[in-house]
């Protein structure tokens, strides 16, 4: 039996991680991951896993984001029995994240129920539920960093630092493959990598000559200023302050995890040195809150964080908001305020209901501060759509859109470069995964000018099988896919047909809107009505 590793997320795609690697021996996943995105990406999270997860003996995790560890509950409801090993520091955050990825899924469903209910359409169950995500927290085996760790029968693994967010790892695997010609394989799975000047993260580590590598692709394509920790803070103030001058509300939607606790952390040095007015500065999402809580008992991993005893992310004028009711008061405050708020595309959380509050104030600033993927509505406003749907209403966006990258999590193109540069010799193969088309050929044409073989630098596609024990490189191998051609091509755009019917309803508003009498809106709904009707008969 051959050793194959199948790509059932992020690949071709940002999200979604979910690697399966089988050996003669034992079936494993690295990460399970939800996808983000367009609604054609997040339908899959719907569907029955393609892993069999009563079939894995283990999981190997490289991070607790969601788009890497958010469909771990799914994994364990449908079967899956086996350990999920981690960092102590990613375990510490998933007891936090998975019960409240598991709250989105039951409200979201809860309202669209409603909404099926008043349509006559029949229900729809959640993902997952928080009895799901309370016993997948009970699967996690902590691991420490660079030891050794068997894993299944034939692999044992071992988690270096990836730099990332707390207790991000790359995780190197040796596999016995039953092979006499190649007894065993090296594999190392990048994760995603932190910048080589992180807010609050130590530079990203790892070994050197594997037989094949996976490497996040993210940023493979663009270059970002070289900050260090007054560069960037100096950014942030110059933001803030002109924000706060324009007399509203400053909303920043951020990711509950290390995006909320370095900004955070940024505005409370700021403030503190008055460097910053000491406006009000609500931290809105009880995820984010509790990931703070585990910063602060992970204080000593951190990189640079001067506190003096104290917790660097509190301040009397920084706000923990836990509720509900207290989160919906803030949208009475016309302006003067700092509200952080998940999630960090926009996609949901707390953040829809500021914005929709919001941003049809022209002294509101919106400030991006995170990677927005295609499809998602911060996508949309970072893009400049001058209107978006939010929670079924149609809003004007008034408000100054802001993005700063200077507190991504992802290392960009010559950090990417640099880390396998650092991992040369690569023997057989260097899979780019996790980034978008553009992206990703950007990355390959950079890890080109290493001297790797072109042959052997691969971008798989979603659900795309490989052997890899062969002496002369990964084999592409015949598999199942759970999306047609024509759809795949949608996912690698970044554009579906409900991105386009969201883009022509706004459009058609904006037409009738523009138009000066009520007959000249009559003429052309009739003429859009005939068309449909004509297009209707052909079909």
């Amino acid at each position: 039996m051959a050793v194959t590793l199948t790509f059932h997320g992020a690949a071709g795609t940002v999200t979604g991680s979910h690697y399966v690697l089988q050996t003669p021996r034992a079936r494993i996943a690295v990460d399970c991951g939800m996808f983000q995105g367009p609604k054609i990406l997040k339908e899959l999270n719907y569907q029955e896993l393609p892993s069999d997860p009563a079939h894995l003996d283990a999981v190997v995790q490289t991070h607790a984001h969601t788009d890497h560890s958010g469909m771990l509950p799914k994994l364990v409801k449908s079967g899956f029995r086996g350990p999920i090993f981690a960092t102590e520091g990613t375990r510490d955050l998933l007891e936090w994240m998975l019960p409240d990825s598991a709250g989105i899924q039951e409200g979201e469903v809860e309202q669209l129920n409603r909404q099926n209910r008043r349509r006559g359409l029949p229900p729809v169950v959640p993902v997952y539920d928080g009895d799901d995500a309370r016993r997948t927290l009970k699967h996690i085996k902590p691991v420490a960093y660079d030891t050794w760790q068997e894993v299944a029968h034939g692999i044992r693994g071992r988690w270096w630092n990836a730099g990332h967010i707390l207790g991000s790892a790359s995780i190197e695997l040796e596999v016995e493959t039953g092979n006499d010609k190649l007894p065993r394989l090296g594999i190392l799975f990048s994760g995603d990598l932190g910048p080589r000047q992180g807010a609050l993260q130590t530079p990203s580590t790892g070994p050197q000559g594997m037989d094949y590598v996976l490497c996040e692709s993210t940023y493979g394509d663009r270059e970002r200023e070289d900050l260090d920790d007054d560069k960037r803070r100096a950014i942030l103030e110059k933001e803030v302050k002109t924000a706060l001058d324009a007399g509203g509300n400053l909303l920043i939607p951020a990711f509950a995890i290390e995006r909320s606790q370095e900004l955070l952390g940024d505005l409370v040095y700021l403030m503190a040195r008055k460097r910053l007015p000491r406006a009000p500065v609500y931290l809105d999402s009880p995820l984010a809150i509790g990931a703070t809580e585990v910063f602060e008992r992970h204080l000593h991993l951190m990189d640079d964080v001067d506190n003096g005893g104290m917790s660097p992310f509190r301040a009397p004028n920084v706000h923990f908001v836990e509720s509900v009711e207290q989160s919906q008061a803030l949208n009475r405050i016309a302006g003067g305020a700092i509200i952080i708020a998940s999630s960090g595309m926009c996609d949901a959380g707390r953040i829809r209901h500021h914005l929709r509050h919001n941003i049809w104030r022209p002294q509101t600033t919106v400030l991006l501060i995170g990677y927005q993927a295609p499809g998602t509505l911060g996508r949309l406003l970072q893009d400049g759509a001058p209107r978006v749907k939010l929670m079924g209403e149609e809003i004007e966006v008034k408000a100054r859109i802001r993005k700063l990258e200077i507190y991504s999590g992802h290392a960009d193109r010559g950090d990417l470069r640099n880390w396998v540069k650092a991992r040369l010799p690569i023997a057989r193969g260097l899979f780019l995964v996790h980034g978008e088309i553009g992206a990703l050929a950007g990355m390959r044409d950079s890890v080109l000018t290493l001297g790797l073989d072109a042959e052997r630098v691969i971008l798989p596609e979603l659900d795309q099988r490989f052997q890899l024990d062969r002496q002369d490189g990964a084999l592409a191998l015949e598999d199942g896919r759970r999306l047609e051609p024509t759809r795949a091509e949608e996912v690698r755009r970044g554009w579906d047909w409900h991105n386009e019917l969201s883009a022509v309803s706004l459009d058609l508003r904006r037409q009738l809107d523009d138009l000066g009498d009520d007959k000249a809106r009559m003429k052309l709904l009739k003429d859009l009505r005939r068309m449909l009707e004509k297009t209707g008969s052909a079909s």
